[in-house]
């Protein structure tokens, strides 16, 4: 789940970010290496799951198991998609291709990790109940935006295999995931408003400047691919400008 998972890296041009020096060595890593690191990064990420089934197996939940349990899966939840985020940033600044290979991964894990925090609500806190449920979803708004993100990220899921890429076309399957950017931010929201009623917003808001300056790079380069597309010059050598319809 990404937003240009299985896009192929965009040559550098007169947009592009530019690069780190000294980072070229690691461009054409052998496919091999590059699977280690995919395994190596899967286990890492699968370590807070398993942390969790420790920490119940051994009775070390503290003293309120759920609310240790419901945080920590939120938690989770929000790390796997800055690190979702992170991957085309770093992409671009590094021009390591490879990076592309571990967005999925890190993106489903993401889900993996939302899906249980969403069932401890539903079915843990709430008991199944639908309607208390919708009530909950309409009267607290960390739980309308929290509950908005998860839907969200149940298509981005559902499409994420090679068979779906090739279904929707590439256009239609990138324009669909970008969907992860709305997600982040209703993710951020949903931190912050449930920490709202403490006025505790130390964490939540290194999580909210870390996903802004994200946000912020994607901007920028857009912005810049889109002035110099702009600038270009044309058949006759005149540059092209955009149109009022653009």
């Amino acid at each position: 789940m990404g937003e240009r998972d299985m896009a192929p890296p965009s040559r550098a041009g007169k947009g592009a970010a530019p690069r780190v020096a000294g980072l070229g060595g690691f461009a054409g890593l052998r496919p091999e290496r590059v699977r280690q690191i995919w395994i190596g990064l899967w286990i890492v990420a699968l370590l807070p799951f398993l942390r969790l089934l420790y920490l119940g197996a051994t009775n070390q939940f503290g003293a309120n198991p759920l609310e240790f349990v419901t945080r920590s899966t939120g938690t989770w939840t929000l790390v796997m998609l800055c690190a979702t985020l992170t991957v085309t940033p770093l992409r671009r600044l590094t021009g390591w291709p490879w990076l592309l290979r571990l967005r999925r991964m890190l993106g489903l894990f993401a889900f993996f990790y939302g899906l249980q925090h969403f069932l401890l609500w539903i079915g843990v806190d709430r008991g199944f109940d639908l309607a208390y449920m919708l009530k909950d979803v309409g009267k607290r708004p960390f739980i309308t935006v929290g509950f908005a993100a998860f839907m969200l990220m149940i298509p981005l899921a559902l499409t994420s295999t090679n068979g779906m890429v090739r279904r929707l076309g590439g256009r239609r399957w990138q324009a669909l995931h970008r969907l992860v950017y709305a997600i982040a931010v209703l993710a951020i929201l949903h931190y912050w408003w449930h920490k709202a009623g403490k006025h505790d917003f130390g964490v939540v808001s290194r999580y909210a400047a870390y996903v802004a300056v994200l946000l912020g790079m994607r901007l920028w380069w857009a912005w810049r691919g889109r002035v110099s597309a702009t600038r270009a010059p044309g058949p006759s050598g005149a540059a092209v400008r955009p149109s009022l319809r653009e």
